[in-house]
């Protein structure tokens, strides 16, 4: 071989492990806004680099493979499912009050799932891995559980705050918590779902 050769040879190999490389980069990038959804968006958007970001939404995944997660009885699911129903009833007389049971009742439901619940940054990082399309509604709800506390949230905002913890409520269960009845079959002092509107 001439040395012409040797060097168009080692160029080739060159260009060809460059494009198996960029070829690897996109691929692990593409599976990871598959996984996340907006939660990609939002971490690349928040941290100094895409590389940082996705380095962070890996180590998400690796944290996540580490927890033990456990499908719901029917009776729990049952018991959740009831809970559920009777927080919508209760919401129509105390929303302020139904806003933060209903924080308390996903946090319970998101505990015997087997997530951890102590820090919320903590938590909502391991619910992304498989609950990213959710998550926004869930930090929506959230955050106007935490203004209703300090007592800034409209009856609006907490209605809205029900319909966002529904969301990731009904994912977490596995099914909608509370199967809407025919309009004929509600009782005329019952009132409506309040997060079907």
């Amino acid at each position: 071989m001439s040395p012409t050769q040797v060097i168009v040879t080692v160029l080739v190999i060159l260009v060809i492990a460059a494009l198996v490389a960029v070829a690897l980069v996109a691929g692990r990038r593409r599976a990871l806004r598959r996984r996340f959804g907006p939660e990609y968006d939002r971490v690349v958007a928040e941290r100094d680099s895409r590389t940082a970001a996705e380095r962070e939404l890996r180590d998400r995944e690796r944290r996540h493979a580490e927890l033990t997660l456990t499908p719901l009885s029917a009776e729990s699911r049952a018991r959740y499912a009831a809970a559920w129903e009777e927080l919508q009833v209760r919401f129509v007389d105390s929303p302020g009050e139904t806003v933060g049971d209903a924080d308390e009742l996903l946090t319970r439901l998101i505990a015997e799932r087997g997530y951890p619940t102590g820090d919320f940054s903590d938590q909502i990082a391991h619910l992304s891995v498989e609950h990213a399309r959710t998550l926004t509604r869930y930090r929506d709800a959230h955050e106007i559980h935490l203004r209703n506390s300090r007592g800034e949230a409209s009856t609006e905002e907490l209605r809205q705050a029900v319909v966002h913890y529904r969301a990731l409520f009904a994912e977490l269960l596995g099914e909608e918590p509370v199967t809407p009845r025919p309009p004929e079959q509600r009782h005329p002092d019952t009132p409506h779902d309040v997060t079907n509107r």
